[in-house]
């Protein structure tokens, strides 16, 4: 895809998340090669990119027609995204070469630096890298192949994520959490820091969705009234699966160890 059509596709990919382009909408090559000033060429190729992504259906000659966005279809997709990501941290955190820690471990530094002057470009270009560092990491070819397909179809909606609040800071305070447990080689630690964080990002993906469907009045009141409760039932409705695991291992141990303390205090 070259770079007008990677544009075109990039612009009608926001209007159609964001609502603008609303599902049944037609999107006519004619029409959409006079508003982007390009030959009808560019606009194929973008519409079949649309197409291969799931956002609309294909009219052979004429364009295309906006789907609607199914919140149980994307749910099962962020589902499976959880799960496979973490799952392939896990292997990571086992088979990553000294080599790729450190470069996980410069990217993060870079990261942090971006945070700090509020660089959101650059920040997500190191996010990129540093969830590619990870998938390589796990030397599963297979395993990484339907990573990189599911998380080009979900893009568009992860993007919408630019909206939550603190977002660039908590991501970066919970790859700091992956970047220990994988340079400790703790597989499960490596598991479950990123389960956590990408069930948290697939909540507010599903958040911000179900709030463009209910229409932007409704969605609008319900945010400026109560933010907080909005999130809090976006994690109680969304799967089990895409709910951040609430005890590590190793909290519990913890805690057993100080009740039988305390028991033993009693006693004496």
């Amino acid at each position: 895809m070259g770079n007008a059509s990677a544009a075109i596709c990039r612009s009608l990919t926001d209007d159609i998340v964001s609502g603008k382009l609303p599902p049944g909408q037609k999107l006519e090559e004619l029409v959409l090669a006079e508003r982007f000033q390009v030959s009808r060429t560019p606009i194929r190729e973008a519409l079949r990119e649309l197409h291969a992504r799931g956002l609309i259906e294909l009219e052979p000659r004429k364009g295309g027609i906006v789907r609607s966005i199914g919140l149980g279809d994307l749910s099962d997709m962020l589902e499976a995204m959880v799960e496979l990501d973490a799952l392939c941290c896990r292997i990571s955190a086992e088979r990553m070469s000294a080599v790729q820690k450190k470069q996980l471990a410069m990217v993060q530094q870079q990261s942090e630096d971006c945070v700090a002057r509020g660089d959101e470009a650059g920040y997500l270009q190191l996010n990129h890298q540093f969830h590619q560092l990870i998938s390589a990491g796990a030397q599963n070819r297979s395993l990484t192949g339907i990573l990189d397909k599911l998380r080009e179809q979900l893009a568009p909606f992860r993007a919408a994520q630019t909206k939550v609040e603190r977002r660039l800071k908590v991501s970066h305070e919970e790859h700091q959490a992956i970047l220990a447990a994988i340079l400790a080689g703790d597989a499960e630690g490596s598991y479950e820091a990123m389960r956590n964080h990408t069930a948290r990002l697939s909540i507010n993906v599903l958040d911000l969705l179900r709030q463009q469907q209910s229409g932007p009045s409704e969605a609008g009141a319900a945010a400026e009234a109560k933010p907080a409760r909005a999130r809090n039932a976006a994690a109680v409705k969304a799967p089990k699966a895409l709910k951040p695991a609430k005890t590590q291992p190793a909290a519990k141990k913890a805690a057993a160890k100080k009740t039988a303390k305390t028991k033993e205090a009693v006693k004496q």
